[in-house]
């Protein structure tokens, strides 16, 4: 069976990036579709994401009718892919699509393992503008290596490709930020292996649209503990 990828975009109110995020996607002329999903956004975002999904027909649009968040923008996603494997790309410019290529050939060798983008491994450039973002994702790893019984380096990176099946079979439920340490607790559950790559990373302000705060951050603690092997009782 030939191997295809997915791109999705979780977007909320990212009108200033959301068509340069997008065009960075197909450049690299890797995905069979790109899936944009609007989280309901109150500015011009919907209206560039239609233009885009006008102009190119590997482009859809999904939208949202009340904002939920970017894991129920994921999931929303998950029900309409056809292709093999799968990767989630935020829309606010901090990723590069240039990376994913590598992750790719890496997740086509490595059957059934889900390839991480790792943004403190390896000597890509990264310019991480908080202080207490970057150590509070260093502390809260070092957290869910422990509990998890499986060492990784950055658990908080939106990039992780792997295949479309063993992503939907997960019975994901989170609705916000969370959904990454949801994503590979699971995983993890069923012994999988976790291949990590380093990635690029351009970290921007909250000034320029930056959603993520610290409430995030510790709901992102209490699911490491609810979704951990150590801590959690039901069995996936």
């Amino acid at each position: 069976m030939n191997k295809s990828i997915t791109a999705i975009v979780p977007f909320l109110n990212e009108e200033k990036f959301l068509e340069e995020s997008v065009n960075r996607l197909l450049e690299i002329d890797l995905f069979e579709e790109v899936i944009l999903v609007d989280d309901a956004s109150t500015d011009e975002s919907f209206q560039i994401a239609s233009q885009l999904s006008d102009k190119n027909t590997n482009i859809n649009l999904i939208k949202l009718n009340k904002q939920s968040g970017k894991g129920f923008a994921v999931r929303a996603a998950l029900d309409v892919i056809k292709t093999t494997h799968v990767i989630v790309h935020d829309a606010d410019l901090e990723y590069f699509p240039k990376d994913i290529p590598e992750m790719f050939n890496l997740a086509i060798q490595n059957p059934g393992s889900l390839i991480l983008g790792s943004r403190t491994i390896g000597d890509k450039k990264r310019n991480n503008k908080y202080f207490w973002t970057f150590y509070g994702n260093k502390y809260l790893t070092i957290l869910f290596s422990l509990v998890n019984f499986y060492k990784v380096s950055d658990i908080a990176s939106c990039y992780w490709l792997l295949e479309t099946d063993i992503l939907q079979s997960l019975d994901l439920k989170e609705k916000g930020f969370a959904i990454e340490v949801e994503v590979l607790s699971k995983y993890l559950k069923k012994n999988k292996k976790i291949i990590e790559v380093p990635i690029s990373y351009d970290g921007r302000l909250f000034s320029e649209g930056k959603k993520i705060n610290l409430r995030d951050g510790l709901l992102i603690l209490l699911k490491i503990i609810k979704y951990s092997k150590l801590f959690s009782i039901n069995k996936i």
